[in-house]
């Protein structure tokens, strides 16, 4: 399929016709797995879709983020909704939608929620024009949309993934652990857009940096495929985008070894931040215990966080 290529359509469904969709909220990285590791989580948006033949577009949103999302043009659920119809004969015949959005992912603090965003619009639409797209030309219009895979990819397929872009086009391993985690969320109260994030980060890093995270990133995922605890106690270590981003985030280091002292077999910046992710082993009260820390240690530095203690979503976006 080219950029220039239309999609023929058939089973379409009719003007008024309704989709609803779940996507899981994401964490990219994992610390060294920079743009390209990622996981999803169960924290959710919903997502509900009616296309319209007149040029009328109604934006309705609850929960996080709904007094900021755009209503208008702007709105990247509409944007991604509208590059898929492009790709198909019907982008001109439908020219409005009815957007209703029920959101739990925390907006612009590194738990994907414009991914989310893209994903759950991409698959909405998907759907309604009777599915031409199968799941890996969704994440490729995702990944052109939003930039990079990291994010969409575990949210569009559930479960840990491993993304690579090659001359532009995206390849995503989504693989289950032989481990059960519990993923600590200690979400600030101010917001870091990723565009801000990614300014403080060099265009060059020395070579032992580069392979102090290759190393790192890769005993992360086969630690995390064989299930071998004892892999995980250096492996959530980064040098690529951590050390640059510590002075957006006021207790990033604090909470950091917070969790670790607390029972965390790893913690890390999610995504761009400004929330920090910590990883537990199954038993509850450490979990409960490395939330606390977390929020403390933000805390001390003057920070309000709040804590989610969220599973892994194995399922990834889904019509409901």
């Amino acid at each position: 399929m080219t950029d220039n290529e239309l999609v023929n359509v058939s089973g379409i469904k009719p003007s008024g016709a309704k989709i609803k969709v779940r996507v899981p909220g994401t964490s990219a990285n994992c610390g060294p797995g920079f743009d390209c590791i990622g996981l999803a989580c169960s924290v959710y948006n919903d997502l509900e879709l009616m296309l319209l033949r007149e040029p009328k577009l109604i934006v309705e949103t609850v929960g996080e983020g709904a007094d900021s999302i755009p209503t208008d043009e702007k709105n990247i659920v509409w944007r991604s909704i509208k590059t898929l119809l492009d790709r198909t004969k019907f982008g001109a015949e439908f020219k409005g939608a009815v957007i209703k959005m029920e959101n739990h992912i925390p907006m612009s603090r590194g738990l994907g929620s414009s991914a989310a965003a893209i994903v759950a619009g991409l698959k909405a639409a998907n759907a309604i024009v009777g599915s031409p797209f199968n799941r890996q030309e969704l994440l490729q219009l995702a990944t052109d949309i939003e930039g990079h895979p990291d994010n969409v990819a575990p949210a569009l397929l559930g479960g840990f993934t491993v993304s690579v872009v090659n001359y532009g086009k995206v390849q995503t391993l989504s693989f289950l652990p032989k481990i059960t985690m519990n993923f600590v969320l200690a979400v600030p109260d101010f917001p870091l857009p990723t565009w801000q994030a990614r300014q403080v980060l060099p265009k060059e890093v020395p070579m032992k940096d580069a392979i102090f995270n290759i190393s790192r990133a890769s005993m992360l995922v086969a630690a995390l495929i064989k299930g071998k605890e004892r892999f995980f106690k250096n492996v959530f270590d980064d040098a690529l985008h951590q050390p640059y981003r510590k002075g957006l985030i006021p207790g990033l280091r604090e909470a950091i070894e917070a969790a670790r002292k607390a029972g965390a077999i790893g913690a890390a910046l999610s995504g761009a931040g400004p929330s920090v992710i910590a990883f537990t082993i199954e038993k509850q009260h450490i979990a409960n215990d490395v939330a606390s820390a977390m929020t403390q240690a933000f805390s001390s530095k003057g920070v309000n966080a709040r804590s989610m203690i969220l599973k892994l979503d194995t399922r990834g976006a889904h019509i409901i």
